[in-house]
């Protein structure tokens, strides 16, 4: 007999033991440059540092979505604005000829042919007049090896390929992490908790208040056996990158063929990965029949994550907002400029790092707490590496105090990424 009956609509489980497969002093979900930086920094604080990342490779969005530009270290006015650890792993890739910026004494030149250089490689936007940036374009496979080596140097153990289900609440405080994986699900048990995801996964299922945005996907991709790509940048067909005869193609997605989406929803986010995968291919084909250059080319790599900049962010302890610019606040912890805008600047306050609800979990990188339009300026790699090494510093930090992030001593803590060589405030 048939049971005609509508099924429910949930799957009812009963009560569960995870195992705790791992512990540390500080967990850091998400390796993507904020996570790596994050990672490093409590490391070489002292802490036993574990970084936990869903992939096979460290980056995120700055190696496998191959935005491989790093927009922006400067203010626009010849100021360099991020340094620290960005500055050490840009020095990193250089010495290996894996990265190309202009010279110290260029930026803010605005002489018309460093400008076109900078602007074939994709380190000038906004609208002009147009001055040299203190950007960089890597290699994106070097830029793994880079950051790989930087965490493995300062002692950060490393877990790949373990995606991060929820956080384990106990007593109002984050008491681990539960993960799944090839033997399925575990945890990692921890005093303190800093999300790198970059779409807020662990405070957004914590119920920390946050902020939320649909937003159109990107897929970068690079092009190979270009005839002159030099020329090819100045027509307008992507951008130089190093490697011979390579161009980096951002393709943007527009409304008219591809709807915007929810950056936190798999439905939407595979719609996504099928449209742009079809865009991409459908521009490729466009270059080898119209562009110059283009007629031997072939693909040499589409990223393999969409270029989803902007989905949940925290509404933290302080809101940066737009008003904020060019403003300076008593605990500034990290520093950056504006990739479309010359002369504008954020300090970022430590309390755009701290959720309300929970002591002992911080969060860096793209989903920190500002407003939409500051985001606009901290969602960028460099500042995501900033606001990377102060979460780290600070979690280091406040265990060497044994209190939480929140009753840290921010003086304390500004000394500290300053002695890194981090930069928390511009001359004069």
């Amino acid at each position: 007999m048939l049971n005609n009956s509508r099924p429910s609509p949930f799957f009812e489980e009963g009560a569960r033991r995870t195992p705790v497969r791992h512990e540390a002093d500080v967990l850091v979900v998400g390796g993507g440059a904020a996570g790596v930086c994050a990672a490093v920094a409590a490391a070489r604080g002292g802490a036993d540092v574990l970084l936990v990342e869903a992939s096979g490779s460290l980056g995120g969005l700055a190696t496998g979505g191959l935005i491989i530009l790093l927009l922006t270290l400067d203010d626009g006015r010849g100021r360099q604005a991020v340094a620290g650890l960005c500055q050490e792993i840009t020095e990193r890739l250089a010495r290996r000829g894996a990265a190309w910026r202009p010279e110290r004494a260029e930026w803010g030149s605005d002489a018309p042919s460093l400008v076109e250089r900078d602007r074939r490689r994709g380190l000038v936007w906004g609208r002009s007049p147009h001055r040299v940036r203190y950007s960089v374009a890597y290699d994106p496979e070097e830029m793994k090896f880079a950051l790989q080596e930087l965490a493995c140097e300062a002692g950060v153990r490393l877990l790949l390929h373990s995606l991060a289900c929820e956080p384990l609440l106990a007593e109002g405080r984050v008491a681990g992490v539960a993960f799944q994986g090839k033997p399925g699900r575990f945890a990692v048990r921890a005093r303190t908790v800093i999300d790198a995801t970059g779409d807020g996964d662990l405070f957004a299922a914590a119920g920390c208040a946050h902020a939320k945005e649909t937003v159109l996907p990107w897929l970068w991709f690079v092009a190979g056996g270009v005839a002159d790509p030099g020329a090819a940048a100045a027509a307008g067909a992507g951008f130089e990158t190093p490697g011979a005869g390579r161009v980096l193609l951002p393709w943007g997605a527009a409304e008219k063929v591809t709807r915007r989406i929810d950056a936190t929803s798999p439905e939407d986010l595979t719609r996504a990965e099928l449209e742009c995968r079809r865009h991409v291919m459908a521009e490729f084909d466009r270059l080898r029949r119209e562009a110059p250059g283009f007629s031997d080319a072939h693909l040499c790599r589409v990223a393999e994550q969409l270029g989803i900049t902007e989905s949940r962010r925290l509404a933290g302890r302080y809101v940066l907002t737009r008003a904020d610019m060019d403003t300076a606040f008593a605990d500034a912890v990290a520093l950056t400029g504006h990739w479309t805008k010359y002369g504008a600047w954020y300090q970022i306050p430590y309390r755009c790092l701290l959720p309300a609800e929970l002591p002992n979990l911080l969060v860096a990188g793209r989903c920190i707490s500002v407003d939409h339009r500051t985001h606009h300026a901290t969602k960028e790699i460099p500042a995501c590496m900033a606001t990377g090494e102060a979460a780290g510093a600070a979690a280091a930090l406040a265990l060497r105090a044994d209190v939480d992030p929140p009753q840290l001593d921010v003086s304390a803590l500004r000394r500290e990424l300053r002695a890194r060589g981090a930069i928390l405030e511009l001359p004069g």
